[in-house]
C-alpha cells in the first residue's frame, strides 16, 4: 500500500460517500435547514371562486409579492363553504412559509356563525399582514321614495311590512351590516339572503327586494348608471368615488362602521423570520403606485401594517362579530 496515497483515498471515498448520500435524499436535516427561503414557488389560497373582490385583490397583490421575494406567488382558488373550505386547507399545511390563505372577515363572522368549524379561526393561523378594507354601500331600487337614510327610516315606519334587505348570504358582512342598522336603528328590516352578490343585486334591480348592504365594487356600476340609488357608505369616511353619498355615521349613527377587508396568514407555527419577511414584501407591494391606483378603482383601502396589528385586529372581530351573530340569531350549520 502507497502510504502517501492514503488521504487521497480517504477524500475519494468521502467524496463517494457524499454523492451516493444527495442520489439517495439522505441529506441530514441540518443542510435542508440552511437553504434560504424562499426556494421554491408560494401558493396564496383563496376561499372563493375567481373574479370577485377577494380573488382579484390576491392576485393584484401575489404578483408583486413575487416580484419582492424572487419567486412565483400562484393563486389557488378552493372556494365553498362561506371560504371555509380554503382556510381548512391552510389551517393543516405544513408552517414552512410555502402556503398562505387571503384571511378575510368571513373567517371571523364564521368562528361564531357554523356550529363546528374543521379550524380555529383564531388559533390556527399566524397573521402576515392585513392587505385592504372596502366599505358598504346602503343602496335602494329607484322606484323607492328614499334619497337619505332619514327617508330610509320614514319608509320603514310608514310601511305595515317594513323594508326589506338583500344579501350575498346569511352571516355574510353585506347581511350583518343590515342587522347593525337594524339593531341601531329599531326599525323592521325583513332580511332576505341569496346564494352569493350577483343574484340579491338582480332582484334588487328586479324590484323583488327594495335595499341592500353591498360591496362597493359590485354596487358602483349600477348606482353610476342610475339603477341603483347609494343613500349611505358604512366606512367612517365618504368615499372619493362617490363624495356626494354621506356616511351612515354622518346619518345619525356616530360610530358606525362595517367595512369588508382582506388580510395574509400562514399557518400557525410557521417560523417568525419567515412571516416577517412576507410582511415586508407585502406591505412594499401595497405601496407600489399601480397597485393603490387599482385599489382605489375597486374603493378599497390599503391597510399596511405588522403581523401584531392584525393579530389584535382579527381578535378583536372575532369578538365583535360573536356578539352581533348571537344577537340577530343568524346561524349556519
Amino acid at each position: 500500500m502507497n502510504v502517501r496515497n492514503a488521504p487521497r483515498r480517504r477524500l475519494l471515498g468521502y467524496a463517494l460517500a457524499l454523492s451516493l448520500a444527495v442520489l439517495a435524499g439522505g441529506i441530514p436535516p441540518s443542510v435542508h435547514a440552511q437553504q434560504p427561503w424562499p426556494s421554491k414557488p408560494l401558493r396564496l389560497v383563496v376561499g372563493y371562486a375567481a373574479g370577485g373582490a377577494t380573488d382579484v385583490l390576491a392576485r393584484l397583490v401575489a404578483m408583486k409579492l413575487g416580484d419582492e421575494l424572487g419567486k412565483p406567488v400562484v393563486v389557488e382558488n378552493r372556494a365553498g363553504a362561506n371560504s371555509n373550505v380554503g382556510a381548512e386547507v391552510v389551517a393543516k399545511a405544513e408552517p414552512d412559509g410555502y402556503t398562505l390563505y387571503v384571511y378575510t372577515i368571513a373567517n371571523t363572522i364564521n368562528a361564531s356563525l357554523y356550529d363546528k368549524l374543521g379550524y380555529d379561526p383564531a388559533k390556527d393561523f399566524e397573521p402576515v399582514g392585513m392587505i385592504a378594507k372596502i366599505p358598504n354601500v346602503l343602496v335602494v331600487n329607484p322606484s323607492l321614495p328614499v334619497k337619505n337614510v332619514a327617508d330610509y327610516l320614514r319608509f320603514a315606519k310608514e310601511s305595515s311590512s317594513g323594508i326589506t334587505f338583500a344579501s350575498s348570504g346569511s352571516g355574510s358582512s353585506i347581511h350583518l351590516s343590515g342587522e347593525i342598522f337594524r339593531m341601531r336603528s329599531g326599525i323592521n328590516m325583513l332580511h332576505v339572503p341569496y346564494r352569493g352578490s350577483a343574484p340579491a343585486v338582480t332582484d334588487l334591480l328586479g324590484g323583488q327586494v327594495q335595499s341592500m348592504f353591498d360591496n362597493t365594487p359590485s354596487a358602483m356600476p349600477h348606482v353610476k348608471a342610475g339603477r341603483l340609488r347609494a343613500i349611505a357608505v358604512t366606512s367612517p369616511q365618504r368615499l372619493p368615488l362617490l363624495p356626494d353619498v354621506p356616511t351612515v355615521a354622518e346619518s345619525g349613527y356616530p360610530g358606525f362602521d362595517v367595512q369588508s377587508w382582506f388580510a395574509i396568514a400562514a399557518p400557525a407555527g410557521t417560523p417568525k423570520p419567515v412571516v416577517d419577511r412576507l410582511n415586508a414584501a407585502l406591505n412594499k407591494a401595497l405601496a407600489a403606485p399601480d397597485v393603490r391606483q387599482r385599489m382605489q378603482d375597486l374603493a378599497a383601502n390599503p391597510q399596511p401594517g405588522t403581523p401584531e396589528q392584525m393579530r389584535i385586529f382579527m381578535l378583536s372581530e372575532i369578538k365583535r362579530w360573536h356578539d352581533v351573530v348571537k344577537q340577530s340569531g343568524a346561524r349556519v350549520n
